[in-house]
């Protein structure tokens, strides 16, 4: 690993000289992509060096340990090799953490559709509930929400909501979310006061980049209508709502929450693009899947995720066996430590296999 590491660090410093070379200054493309790649390299390069820096100071302390000294000085000593001797540590597993493959995907921005499933009006509530819990974790992250598409009940509750997440590392956070979610509550419609189940499911995908997927336009089908509000009646007299259909593969994608039929269809293309990358992308991983199976799911959204009891106040996430009891604060977005514990799950599981 150490002979990985170095090769990394020099790397890093070959980065740093072509930065300052006045030919990649005038070249944003080299330019950004040098950037980039420096960034990415940061954190593994700091922890490095500071791994060789305690080492040093390590060797050093314990080779003062064998010389005559008095018994303050070698209670000092000892202190200071049981200090740099934890920090060793701490780095050398920060560094196995780094120094795993990355999912390329990771830095880019996300679509993600929710879709209320069993149990009609109250399946489409929650949906929107979950539209709300992760449209705060955005804001508390400092990343942008943009609605896409939304098709509502009568109740206010979304049938479907489709909405992209702009930020860096929004991937590699919210990666963990597709699946079913079930909830577990009195619905508002139940005059009985009993307890229903019921589940919506959520699609997380990266955004697709022009380069990743290309369309052509004689492989696309573009639809327009009236967009549509609560229960379906038309809410303007201007066909400015879009539907795209890529004919090759049968995807379709739908926007009328944009201003204009022009704006619905760029918002449009980039959905269907996007779900025709995830859709390349889930082929490739289900082919790797064969092999192995990641205990913290694989991204189908019928796979049941996480349970929200309402009653008892508890969300249980199954995959990894996660139960907390402060179900508020988790739908007011206070998600962070569920995909934390997702993040370590995958994370230790990676260093089990040896990758």
């Amino acid at each position: 690993m150490l002979d990985k590491l170095q090769a990394l660090a020099d790397r890093y410093d070959k980065l740093s000289e072509l930065l300052c070379d006045p030919d990649v200054a005038s070249d944003n493309k080299k330019l950004r992509e040098y950037s980039k790649e420096q960034s990415d390299l940061q954190p593994t390069y700091d922890a490095y060096n500071e791994y060789k820096q305690v080492s040093e100071d390590l060797e050093a302390a314990k080779e003062m340990q064998g010389e005559k000294l008095d018994d303050e000085m070698r209670e000092m000593v000892k202190m200071e090799i049981e200090e740099l001797s934890a920090r060793q540590k701490e780095l050398d597993d920060l560094i196995r953490v780094l120094m795993l493959p990355k999912d390329p995907n990771d830095d880019k921005n996300v679509i993600v559709e929710i879709r209320g499933a069993a149990g009609g009006d109250e399946a489409a509530l929650f949906a929107a509930d979950l539209y709300r819990m992760y449209t705060r974790y955005a804001d508390a992250q400092g990343w942008k929400v943009e609605l896409m598409d939304v098709n509502t009940n009568d109740l206010g509750g979304f049938k479907e909501v489709v909405f992209m997440i702009n930020g860096r590392g929004a991937y590699s956070k919210m990666k963990y979310e597709s699946g079913a979610h079930r909830v577990q509550r009195i619905p508002t419609t139940e005059s009985g006061g009993r307890i229903h189940t019921s589940t919506s499911t959520v699609a997380v995908m990266p955004e697709a980049e022009d380069f990743d997927i290309e369309i052509h336009d004689k492989d696309i089908r573009v639809d327009t209508f009236c967009s549509s509000g609560a229960g379906g009646q038309s809410v303007n007299t201007t066909k400015s709502a879009v539907r795209v259909t890529h004919v090759p593969t049968g995807i379709v994608a739908t926007c009328q929450d944009g201003k204009s039929q022009n704006s619905n269809k760029e918002k449009a293309l980039q959905v269907l693009r996007t779900r025709i990358f995830d859709m390349k992308r889930m082929e490739e991983e289900a082919k790797i899947s064969v092999e192995r199976k990641s205990k913290v799911g694989t991204g189908d959204r019928s796979e049941r995720i996480r349970t929200y009891n309402f009653p008892q106040s508890r969300v249980t996430d199954h995959r990894i066996g996660l139960t907390m009891h402060k179900l508020d604060q988790v739908m007011n977005g206070e998600i962070e430590d569920i995909l934390s514990a997702l993040t370590i799950a995958q994370q230790t599981e990676m260093m089990d296999r040896g990758e």
